[in-house]
């Protein structure tokens, strides 16, 4: 009897499984094949349930994330007359401990000026409060194509693009974490897919052992501008009563590591009980004062404009930070409440 040939898709699976004197990393090419052919449906459920778990034991290379990244992008129907935009924003994780101000750091930026595209998932852990429903309360829904995405940046600078959206298939590789019970690299790599080519990419990881891994994969996709940080929850939001480290990569350079310094003096912030989001809305109107709120905000957008080039120096980014905040129009989110 004729042995069976094996499946196109098990090299990728022996290449991670073969024990630890022969296992390795996969290369950036064997990443971007085997990325692909999980999204054309060419690789079995029990494949693909056995890759993601061992590439979470082994831990992700840059390589891995890189071609993860770029196979998963060849799969994206992106029009041809999409809108040029400044900042790639993602918002994988949720936040479960504080409300996420990013979103108010994100729409002052918008208010100045530039433009962002936002992307991201929700659902899929929970107790937490998701940045889709956030948005859709202050008056940005969802684009449902990235033909709306592109005609939402053109006219506020501004669109949010649920994963499933971009890839469908990604969408059910992510909601599958209750049943591994851990997370995948999925919600490592889809964090970098900046569908719209954006020359600023924020990422805001919760394990600060993986800013090197994202930095690495960033010099491998050539990214202008990019800043990995371990944020708020695993967002993409500056703690202001703790110091923040920033990897900053430019291109294929090696990466800059600033260290930001903590901007309260208070060293611990209590968890937020009743995590009403509209206190966001209020926030943005100037109703009442709320001191974590705004370093929150502020630190983040000068995280964020240190990383577009727009500040010499980490004093002269905060100053810029606080300012661009002071001057936003407090009329400018469409929220009617």
């Amino acid at each position: 009897m004729n042995a069976p040939t094996p499946h196109p898709f098990s090299k990728f699976v022996a290449i991670l499984g073969r024990g630890k004197t022969k296992q390795r990393h996969l290369t950036l090419e064997e990443s971007v094949e085997a990325m692909e052919m999980i999204l054309r449906g060419e690789a079995l459920p029990e494949q693909i349930g056995a890759f993601l778990m061992l590439l979470r034991l082994k831990e992700e290379a840059p390589e891995e994330i890189a071609g993860f990244t770029m196979g998963t992008r060849r799969t994206f129907q992106v029009p041809d007359d999409i809108p040029p935009v400044d900042i790639d924003w993602s918002s994988y994780a949720g936040k479960r401990v504080q409300l996420p101000w990013f979103v108010l750091s994100v729409m002052a930026l918008v208010d100045a000026g530039h433009s962002v595209l936002m992307h991201g998932t929700e659902g899929h852990t929970a107790g937490r409060v998701y940045t889709r429903g956030v948005l859709e309360s202050l008056g940005f829904p969802a684009a449902g194509t990235l033909a709306e995405a592109a005609d939402q940046v053109r006219a506020r600078r501004f669109a949010y693009v649920p994963l499933e959206v971009m890839s469908p298939a990604l969408r059910h590789l992510i909601d599958l974490r209750p049943v591994f019970g851990l997370r995948s690299p999925v919600h490592s790599f889809s964090r970098m897919l900046n569908p719209f080519d954006a020359p600023t990419v924020m990422q805001g990881i919760f394990h600060r052992g993986f800013m090197d891994i994202h930095s690495g994969a960033a010099r491998l996709l050539d990214i202008a501008n990019m800043a990995v940080f371990r944020g708020e929850g695993g967002e993409i939001e500056r703690r202001p009563n703790k110091p923040t480290q920033v990897w900053t990569t430019h291109g294929d350079v090696e990466p800059v590591i600033e260290n930001w310094p903590q901007i309260l003096s208070e060293g611990h912030q209590p968890p937020d009980e009743g995590m009403d989001t509209g206190r966001l809305l209020q926030v943005w109107r100037g109703e009442g004062s709320d001191r974590y709120a705004e370093a929150t905000i502020t630190g983040t957008i000068a995280v964020t404009l240190r990383t577009m080039g727009k500040a010499g120096s980490l004093a002269e980014a905060e100053e810029m930070g606080r300012a661009l905040w002071s001057a936003r129009d407090r009329d400018f989110l469409p929220a009617r409440a």
